[in-house]
């Protein structure tokens, strides 16, 4: 999926946020700049727009790891695993307690193992003339029926 302009990737993440749910996971792969954090932000600012609350700056937690956003009925956590050296280091954070409550976006997930049920894994990357950006998609758990053409 094509989502070189702010417009394209907006599309798409109205419609994840129609589907996803407390209890599921976003991972969040690519590289620096390619678009993680654009989409966190999106995608938490949809939420609060939909529950009437006033949007957040939502900056990349790379240095904090996590940032949480509290909505309504739930709370979104961003987490940004890239200053972590081993999976140690995951299990201090406590990622998947209490997860019926929350919604969780994490960037650089590749050093969780043990990966939750209910996901979405979003790979963000350019084409090889770096001129394009492009998402592709994994669906797990109760997420596999949905289909992300747009």
């Amino acid at each position: 999926m094509k989502i070189s302009s702010l417009k394209d990737l907006h599309k798409f993440t109205n419609k994840i946020s129609e589907i996803i749910l407390p209890g599921d996971y976003l991972f969040l792969f690519g590289e620096i700049g390619v678009g993680k954090t654009t989409f966190a932000r999106q995608l938490i600012n949809v939420f609060e727009l939909k529950n009437n609350i006033k949007k957040s700056e939502v900056p990349s937690p790379t240095f904090n790891i996590l940032f949480e956003y509290e909505l309504k009925d739930f709370i979104i956590k961003h987490y940004d695993l890239y200053r972590l050296k081993n999976e140690e280091e995951i299990k201090n954070l406590e990622l998947f307690e209490i997860e019926e409550k929350n919604i969780t976006l994490i960037e650089w997930p590749e050093l969780i193992k043990n990966k939750p049920t209910n996901r979405i894994d979003l790979f963000f990357k350019y084409t090889k003339d770096m001129k394009q950006r492009v998402l592709d998609i994994k669906l797990a758990g109760r997420l596999k029926k949905y289909d992300f053409k747009v």
